[in-house]
């Protein structure tokens, strides 16, 4: 099945807009919260619960997955839906962040990537083609390009080669795309937060043409005002037919931001990883479970959830569980987080629908901000 991307509405007072996105394995309705799945996994959470929770796709990463269990044995078990028992689409990172943030040595050069694995210290090499292959193994519905993430803040010169480096290797991942002619292949605009240098990037990918666009380099430190000004100087400048994903982001308030300013897709580990240390985000705001105040609460972490955890449990008991060790506790938290970026998205489409988008995010971000749970 081809990829199609459909934009159905368009909100009449910010950029926020709906639309529909044809893979092979599902349809995607936009704004879209993708649940992160580095290694195969979405952490503590089994396929059903997604299912549950209403995840339309999930994200997993090309580079955990070539180190750990490696290609051999993904190949064997069918590739990696079958491998995960996940039936819905799967986004793949090339795993350009990681390489760059997490090996041991590496040399950065137009041919591609040498480094030493985090895990055992072997060496690899790895081209632009390279990441492709791997992602056409796993099976991606969505594959991302390597490229090259600088870090915040960084010189004009650094960053500047660092585009052009990614724009080499977007051309050349393009071309061996389309030789195997499998899943969709999305750009990844870079520039570090150089306004200009981020609208040439645009124009680059543009011009070797993807199936949607993702903005790379965000939320790797800068100001929150400062990356809210890259998306506002990107966006205008990407194909209004394509999707656009935004990169790594983010907390509640940076994903209605990012809606407001036309971004389709998010991922973020946030809600898991908030999760597992006992943090859980609820209509009123943030709140941590492990707080002597829940002893006795026998409330539910929201009110107004529907999710499995807050239908059948109190903050009491899930302190409890945290303070015990039990991995229940942090399960639930997880799942319910979970549940709440995705319902939170599930929002903001309806409201947009019926053109009332600014009016939703005035509503949420009153209880949010103004409730003090924490």
């Amino acid at each position: 099945m081809a990829f199609q991307f459909t934009v159905t509405h368009n909100d009449k007072e910010s950029a926020a807009r709906c639309g529909a996105m044809r893979l092979e394995r599902g349809t995607l309705q936009t704004p879209v919260f993708m649940p992160v799945g580095t290694q195969g996994t979405v952490k503590t959470l089994a396929p059903r619960e997604l299912h549950e929770a209403g995840a339309q796709i999930v994200l997993a990463n090309a580079y955990h997955l070539f180190l750990r269990p490696g290609l051999d044995i993904i190949q064997e078990a069918g590739g990696l839906h079958r491998f995960m028992n996940w039936d819905r689409p799967i986004l793949t990172d090339s795993g350009g962040y990681q390489i760059f943030s997490l090996a041991l040595l590496r040399k950065i050069k137009d041919e591609g990537v040498e480094f030493q694995s985090h895990l055992d210290g072997n060496r690899h090499f790895l081209r632009p083609e390279d990441i492709v292959d791997i992602q056409n193994v796993l099976g991606s519905d969505i594959m991302m390009p390597l490229d090259e993430c600088v870090a915040y803040p960084t010189s004009r010169d650094l960053a500047e080669k660092a585009l052009a480096r990614t724009t080499l290797w977007a051309g050349r991942s393009r071309e061996r795309w389309q030789e195997s002619g499998r899943g969709a292949l999305f750009g990844i605009v870079q520039g570090s937060t150089y306004d200009d240098l981020r609208e040439r990037s645009a124009a680059e990918l543009k011009a070797i043409g993807f199936q949607g666009y993702a903005l790379g380099g965000l939320s790797v430190g800068e100001p929150q005002d400062l990356m809210y000004n890259m998306l506002r100087s990107t966006v205008p400048h990407l194909p209004a037919g394509s999707p656009r994903y935004l990169m790594g982001v983010g907390l509640p308030e940076d994903i209605l931001e990012a809606v407001s300013l036309g971004i389709d897709m998010f991922d973020c580990v946030v809600p898991t990883r908030y999760g597992r240390n006992g943090t859980a985000f609820t209509s009123r705001g943030k709140l941590t479970v492990r707080n002597g105040a829940f002893a006795h609460d026998q409330t539910p972490l929201d009110p107004a959830c529907g999710c499995y955890c807050c239908q059948n449990f109190t903050k009491s008991y899930l302190r409890h569980l945290f303070n015990a060790g039990e991995i229940l506790g942090l399960r639930l938290v997880s799942f319910h987080n979970v549940c709440f970026f995705l319902e939170l998205l599930a929002g903001a489409r309806q409201a947009i629908r019926e053109g009332r988008f600014a009016a939703f995010r005035r509503d949420f971000e009153k209880e949010y901000f103004c409730a003090s749970t924490s």
